[in-house]
């Protein structure tokens, strides 16, 4: 017996010992002690978040939902299709952090969901260390969440190291500092974000505006902006059409349900085709030239420097090599590399007379030129770096197709915008002529460039729908917009989602 009970104890501790991984980790298994800071987040955010908050000692820990891409049903959890409402029920229901999963996987996280929660200092702690961990994370969205510009500033920092983050959604939050546009900075690689019902005014699409694009910088990969449900007018319209000047990436722009009147839609239809420059564009566009001409200039010193020396040196005959024999031979030999190199790199070809000025110079008499060293260029590593470098720099404002009329130097306007929705604002029948001017020529080519809006939505605006000026222009975009071709009439919630 004493035997059989010592082997029964045996097997109960190897079960006890196994238990764990066999089953995994659970949300109520005990943990070692561990403090905030330590803690290592698995990437499954049913255990990491409940887990985090008590860390922090947050009472009041709203519960996990979660569902697959594509699926009505949550968990089996009974309400937990409250996912499905729209934000306009948002407090109905507890909260929640809901969760949509890209498969079966609990740690193929795509999407996060906060809504008619209050995020605070340390619950936003929370999100930040979780959110790293979250490898698959394509959107986050807040909604009613009550965070502040500093919040705002901490997820951003955060985000960056989120390497799928695309699309980030912050409705129904109002900055006091309207921070809104360090979400779409320079360096942010989000391509979709929404800001809708922020109660964001003229100063705010001032900030956005400049986040877009000035004559030095511009946002290179937000696709669409959503800025319905605000409290822009005609001021701050001019402020995007200022920031639409020179960005050449947005597709989607959607100012619905705003105060834009007359003046801000003109400064808006304005944009959308050839466009004066101001004196101070002027001047800057002078200074870009200089500058593009220097980086030509060590571009092409590169390619000197780049090259073998045979090819920089002109060969020096030897007296032993005057006789007739010798010297054809050499003769044809240069004569069949010369077609060779030029066929191979015709941009050495091009800069051969350059290159010849600049050996001539200080050279002495009878004696080899020395070439400078690769290294006496300051940051440039190479030819093709360097021309990749001038590639990437192109500013608008260096556009090869700019026309002088009547005494202005004229730039192609922004053809990148497709959509434009203008719907529930204050725009009169004054302003649409020139939406009807702008789309004509659009239709005719643009100048032989092409592009421009494929969609623009006018509707609920302070004008008749039987106005002729609208009229023509629904029978243009007609022709053009992949919606209207299907008979369908574009609602704010399409225009929400381009």
């Amino acid at each position: 017996m004493s035997r059989k009970r010592q082997k029964e104890k045996v097997e109960k501790v190897n079960t006890e010992e196994e238990a764990p991984k066999n089953t995994g980790q659970t949300l109520n298994e005990k943990l070692p002690t561990q403090t905030f800071d330590d803690y290592q987040c698995t990437g499954n955010v049913k255990i990491d978040f409940p887990r985090l908050c008590a860390l922090l000692d947050i009472k009041d820990i709203p519960a996990v939902s979660t569902r697959q891409e594509g699926s009505s049903n949550n968990d089996n959890e009974g309400a937990e299709n409250e996912v499905n409402q729209s934000h306009s029920n948002a407090h109905w229901s507890k909260p929640r952090l809901q969760v949509e999963l890209e498969n079966e996987d609990p740690l193929s996280a795509k999407s996060l969901k906060i809504s008619g929660w209050r995020v605070d200092e340390p619950m936003s702690r929370v999100l930040q260390r979780m959110l790293p961990s979250l490898s698959k994370l394509q959107s986050l969205q807040f909604w009613q969440a009550g965070l502040t510009d500093q919040t705002v500033i901490s997820f951003m920092n955060t985000t960056s190291l989120c390497s799928n983050l695309s699309s980030v959604t912050l409705e129904g939050n109002f900055l006091p500092k309207q921070s809104y546009h360090l979400l779409l900075s320079e360096d942010s690689v989000l391509t979709h974000l929404s800001l809708r019902n922020n109660q964001m005014g003229d100063e705010g699409a001032r900030l956005i505006g400049s986040a877009l694009s000035t004559t030095r910088s511009a946002n290179k990969n937000l696709r669409s902006l959503n800025l319905s449900f605000n409290s822009i007018g005609d001021a701050g319209a001019k402020y995007i059409a200022q920031g639409l000047r020179y960005n050449r990436a947005l597709l989607f722009l959607s100012l619905s349900n705003n105060w834009i009147g007359d003046a801000g839609a003109a400064d808006l239809a304005t944009i959308l085709r050839d466009f004066a420059l101001t004196h101070e564009e002027v001047v800057e566009r002078r200074k870009l030239q200089l500058e593009r001409a220097q980086l030509s200039l060590q571009s092409s010193f590169v390619l000197d420097s780049d090259r073998s020396p045979s090819d920089q040196l002109p060969s020096v005959p030897s007296s032993s090599s005057l006789s007739s024999s010798k010297g054809k031979k050499k003769e044809t030999n240069k004569k069949a590399e010369k077609p060779a190199a030029t066929k191979e790199n015709p941009k050495l070809n091009k800069k051969s007379s350059d290159v010849k000025v600049s050996q001539s110079k200080g050279s002495k008499p009878g004696g080899k030129e020395k070439q400078p060293p690769l290294q006496e260029v300051p940051e440039v590593k190479s030819s093709t770096s360097l021309i990749e470098q001038m590639e990437e720099t192109i500013n608008p404002l260096l556009d090869q197709s700019v026309q002088y009329k009547e005494g202005k130097l004229f730039l192609p306007g922004n053809t990148t915008l497709v959509s434009l929705n203008l719907a529930g604002n204050k725009i009169t029948e004054k302003s649409l002529p020139l939406f009807l001017k702008l789309l004509q020529m659009q239709s005719e080519g643009g100048g032989g460039r092409g592009g421009g809006l494929l969609r623009l939505c006018l509707q609920r605006n302070s004008f008749p729908s039987d106005c002729k000026y609208y009229v023509k222009i629904k029978e243009l975009i007609k022709l053009v917009d992949p919606l209207e071709k299907n008979n369908h009439e574009p609602t704010e919630e399409e225009g929400q989602k381009s």
